[in-house]
């Protein structure tokens, strides 16, 4: 016993010293793609979450414009919006549900039309039962079922109206993100044309969505609202505003899914003069930092949160080392981001510094045509 409890206190410190290294793990990464130039669809790789290594993609499977990609939570199936301008006949965008086989390869099992044009986000509610899809070029968003096997069947189509006040951008609306907060009650829409983060009250069992009341909340005229993320204590929401580089920070109610603005504050440096529109938004599973990218200045800035307001004060803005850094993503062990800049068509690694939230990048650069969207799925084989 006295042998035990001398060494007792050297595995613990061993395990301190190792952090993500003793936890670290292989998991597969999918990438979506724009196909007009060397792409050919969904593209898998491995990433070390102790390296910060990832490896040369490979074809997952081959599809068109398959630019946004959502896993479903039991890990079974991936979907993804299909960008095309006709489906089944008609003026449509697509989503496609894929079954992920062993060595990650998909296989489609169907499709559906997205229910309206230029489809560019969707996301999957927490029992995995619903696809929601919100539609950029007609400013619509759809709800589908999720079969038990993985396939998609037609749902509710709702279409937003309005404008605002940019009448090249904001003729019409334009929804941009859809996502359903932590306790699956609430579907929360931003959309560009209209400067508004439209709520919806969300029944899983119907496939169905329905106006919260108040319907909505106005951000600044001529910000246009582009994605949202959550803190982790699911009472605050970051959003970022793709034409005016900001970010509005937001108090939410989960109990009446409504919103109140705490605070704007620029994405950009103060002397930076170009033309620039934001992009992504993720907030560290610690909380206490907020990313959001800029293409045009092609940085990621870096916010530091109050823990008690939830505030943003700025950090940096990192070089990603491309052109537009149309998305990035933070790995599973939150030691790293990934920045996905599709006009350079590449991918870069950096490691993230959890103490200060600080980035470093670690030189590994991957070439991957228009990459648009990753995401993260366990390896499991």
């Amino acid at each position: 016993m006295k042998i035990f409890v001398r060494w007792l206190p050297l595995a613990v410190l061993a395990l301190c010293v190792c952090g993500a290294d003793a936890l670290a793990e292989s998991v597969r990464a999918y990438i979506g793609t724009y196909t007009s130039g060397t792409s050919k669809g969904i593209y898998q790789a491995s990433f070390d979450t102790a390296t910060g290594h990832l490896s040369e993609p490979e074809l997952a499977v081959e599809t068109k414009n398959p630019s946004f990609l959502a896993l479903q939570p039991n890990g079974k199936h991936l979907f993804a919006v299909g960008e095309i301008s006709e489906f089944a006949g008609k003026p449509a965008g697509a989503v496609s549900a894929f079954q992920i086989q062993p060595k990650g390869k998909l296989t489609l099992l169907n499709q559906q039309a997205s229910g309206g044009t230029g489809p560019c986000h969707l996301s999957v509610d927490k029992k995995g039962k619903c696809l929601l899809v919100a539609n950029y070029g007609s400013g619509s968003i759809a709800a589908l079922g999720i079969d038990a096997d993985g396939k998609l069947r037609t749902g509710s189509v709702i279409q937003h109206e309005g404008s605002s006040v940019n009448p090249q951008r904001q003729a019409g609306p334009h929804a941009h993100f859809i996502v359903l907060d932590a306790n699956n009650r609430f579907a929360l829409v931003c959309d560009l044309g209209l400067d508004k983060v439209l709520v919806y009250r969300f029944d899983p069992t119907k496939a169905m969505l329905s106006p919260n009341n108040p319907p909505s909340v106005s951000i600044k005229p001529g910000s246009g609202p582009r994605h949202l993320a959550f803190h982790p204590n699911g009472k605050t929401a970051y959003l970022i505003n793709e034409m005016a580089s900001t970010i509005t920070v937001l108090s939410y109610d989960p109990q009446r899914g409504t919103f109140a603005e705490k605070q704007m504050i620029s994405t950009l440096a103060e002397n930076f003069d170009g033309k620039n529109t934001c992009a992504e938004i993720q907030v560290h599973p610690s909380g206490k930092f907020v990313y959001g990218s800029n293409r045009g200045e092609n940085t990621i800035a870096v916010f530091a949160v109050d823990s008690e307001s939830g505030k943003l004060s700025s950090l940096e803005r990192q070089s990603t080392k491309g052109k537009s850094p149309r998305h990035f993503t933070l790995d599973p062990s939150g030691g790293w981001l990934l920045a996905e800049n599709q006009d350079s068509d590449n991918i870069v690694i950096f490691r993230l510094n959890v103490q200060n939230g600080r980035l470093m990048a670690t030189g590994q650069t991957v070439n991957l045509g228009a990459p648009v969207c990753m995401v993260f799925d366990r390896a499991r084989d």
